[in-house]
């Protein structure tokens, strides 16, 4: 009881504390529900970054992982953007470095490029487009069917695409996240097969639900009622379906969004170790020590942001 009167007062302190230093606290759907709690907005990274273009407040407390509160200085330069945790990183952002990328460029000279959005601002500003899983596909089909494509850093996001669109001139760089190997196809099998009448929802924009698009793709899910949705889009869906159970293939912090909207609804997993160690490390008393202190800022140098919003806006372009 004492630990939840604390976390209560914690919390009346930090919604005090952010209207008074005018402060908007931005925070992604898989925070811990505290952190959830008391932010202004939630979503996905893209979506969040573009509320934060949107807001008065010139500070913004981003409650996510480094390369999403890059990417929300870089769309916005004018304002002040922090982080509670500098150490709250990404596996599959950290697994290819900017040396890497330009000796690999400088092997396919007259290739296109083009990266996940969870990539580091430094990544960003080499490439020539930025996408998600959502629109990776369609921004693909826009490229000439000549030429060579180099596609990272996800092996499995880019082994889909590479697939749908048939193209045979796409090298892949051999990167994961490492939340991906908790969803097994035999997990959520296991999951469905207990659940006859549950829809079964995958997050496109969730790196490590991409080797189930693949299989997907594939037909490994035959006669089952498949939905491919963000984060914002399963949320509307769930609203919406007249089903009462839901496997959901992606990071388990959705879940608690989904329960408090749809108490009479069941949502399961598709495993329960498809948690994101990275997102965890955000606490309640991170975020009033970043409040109190202004900490930790997020600076993109402006040679950098200029040329990664180039490949950002070209996402954004593309449906």
């Amino acid at each position: 009881m004492e630990m939840l009167v604390q976390q209560s007062s914690l919390k009346n302190e930090i919604l005090r504390l952010k209207k008074e230093k005018d402060v908007v606290i931005l925070a992604h759907n898989y925070q811990i529900p505290d952190v959830q709690d008391v932010a202004d907005f939630t979503g996905d990274s893209l979506g969040l970054s573009r509320q934060a273009s949107k807001v008065s407040q010139k500070t913004i407390l981003f409650c996510g992982v480094h390369f999403m509160a890059e990417t929300a200085a870089i769309i916005c330069p004018e304002k002040k953007v922090l982080i509670p945790d500098l150490q709250a990183g990404c596996s599959l952002s950290d697994s290819i470095t900017i040396d890497e990328l330009r000796n690999w460029k400088r092997q396919h000279p007259k290739a296109i490029t083009v990266g996940y959005v969870n990539t580091t601002a430094e990544i960003k500003s080499e490439l020539d487009y930025c996408c998600t899983s959502a629109n990776a596909v369609n921004i693909v089909n826009t490229i000439p069917a000549d030429k060579e494509i180099l596609f990272l850093p996800d092996m499995f996001l880019g082994s889909y695409v590479a697939k749908v669109t048939g193209r045979k001139n796409m090298f892949i760089w051999a990167g994961e996240c490492h939340v991906h190997a908790g969803i097994r196809p035999e997990d959520i099998t296991n999951k469905l097969d207990s659940m006859k009448d549950a829809e079964f929802l995958i997050h496109p924009e969730c790196s490590c639900t991409t080797p189930i698009l693949y299989d997907l793709e594939s037909g490994s899910f035959p006669n089952r009622k498949v939905t491919v949705l963000s984060t914002e889009g399963m949320l509307n869906h769930v609203n919406n379906s007249t089903s009462k159970n839901f496997v959901v293939a992606t990071e388990t912090g959705i879940l608690y969004k989904m329960k408090q909207q749809n108490p009479d609804k069941t949502f399961i997993p598709a495993s329960e170790k498809a948690e994101c160690q990275y997102m965890k490390m955000i606490t309640l008393e991170k975020v009033y020590d970043a409040l109190v202190q202004e900490k930790y800022q997020v600076i993109v140098p402006k040679e950098i942001a200029d040329k990664a919003r180039l490949s950002i806006e070209r996402m954004l372009s593309v449906v």
